[in-house]
């Protein structure tokens, strides 16, 4: 609650102090250098102040429902998709209609009631050590609640919320009794408690912790980019594995923006989304972490291309409002800490 005073009383020396200028309030839950350089660029083109309030996604869905209709902002970034439906069902979230939007972005990666719209997009995949892990053996997310892999499965807690919307997404594929019955097998072959983030998976894997770790693919790509050698020369041990290629598709994810339901500067907001979706801006914001553009016209970075075309869960995420409390209590239930 600290926190989300000092948030509070920082909003309004930021944005309440200064006579009104052109400009946009973003509440940011991402943290890339990019983000800052695409917001210069926007500001260059079009004469719009974008101003940034960072902080945790759950910080700042709660402050917007504790400011309300006075609330500031208008844009909420999130890097996860679930993050943007929780936000939606609490009402913070309005709609707006974008013929760009609707060009550019397939149906899978943005909510139906044009609510929010990803940015760019990442695939839940395995990482496995090429030394212990033959890839003809993996198959599916549901393959590796198999006895075979116990004590070799690396994944990060259930707090994270990459693991709640992958949870949310099993629910949606299996049902909640399956999903439950898979979230308590894979716990059982878990090598380790859950602890880290996604680039720590992946170095225990190399260093022999485990031997399939269930990450976000641009974290292989962070760490084969590496400022630091020897993370550099730890993922040529590694490959990465595409699961459910032969009936739904990988899990995807997305990292995303929504319009807030009380935006005063509504239209200011709707012309950034719209710069972000631009065939520059959707360029760097891949490049820069890895990742895939959500954007039809925009080729896939380099690296990511080098881990081959695969296919995409096409549930549509805003779909996953219906089970992600339901993810929270199979965790619990299961003993996914």
């Amino acid at each position: 609650m600290r926190n989300l005073f000092f948030l509070g009383l920082m909003s309004i020396l930021f944005f309440g102090c200064a006579p009104a200028v052109n400009e946009v309030n973003v509440y940011s839950g991402r943290h890339y250098e990019i983000d800052e350089v695409l917001f210069a660029e926007f500001y260059e083109e079009t004469g719009i102040k974008v101003n940034v309030i960072k902080a945790d996604a759950d910080q700042l869905i709660s402050r917007m429902e504790l400011e309300g209709s006075a609330s500031p902002a208008d844009l909420l970034f999130t890097v996860d998709a679930g993050r943007l439906v929780l936000a939606d069902q609490r009402g913070l979230l309005q709609s707006f209609e974008s013929s760009l939007v609707d060009e550019l972005v397939p149906l899978s990666y943005r909510d139906a009631g044009g609510k929010w719209v990803g940015l760019t997009s990442r695939a839940r995949v395995f990482v496995y050590h090429k030394d212990k892990v033959n890839p003809a053996d993996l198959s599916t997310y549901e393959a590796l609640a198999d006895p075979r892999w116990r004590g070799q499965i690396l994944v990060r807690t259930s707090q994270n919320q990459y693991n709640q919307t992958l949870m949310a997404s099993m629910i949606a594929a299996l049902g909640a009794e399956k999903a439950e019955e898979w979230s308590r097998a894979l716990v059982a072959n878990f090598a380790r408690s859950p602890q880290g983030n996604d680039r720590d998976q992946v170095k225990a894997v190399a260093a022999g912790a485990g031997s399939i770790a269930i990450v976000n693919t641009y974290y292989v790509g962070l760490l084969h980019n590496s400022e630091i050698a020897e993370e550099r020369a730890l993922v040529d041990n590694l490959g990465i594995f595409f699961p459910n290629q032969g009936d739904r598709g990988t899990h995807i994810n997305i990292s995303g923006v929504g319009l807030a339901a009380h935006a005063p500067n509504r239209e200011n907001a709707i012309k950034l989304i719209e710069f972000l979706l631009s065939d520059h801006a959707q360029q760097l914001l891949a490049n820069s972490n890895f990742e895939y553009p959500v954007s039809s016209r925009v080729p896939w970075p380099t690296l990511v291309q080098q881990w081959g075309e695969f296919k995409a869960d096409t549930l549509q995420l805003s779909d996953l409002r219906s089970y992600l409390q339901e993810a929270m209590f199979i965790f619990d239930r299961t003993g996914w800490k």
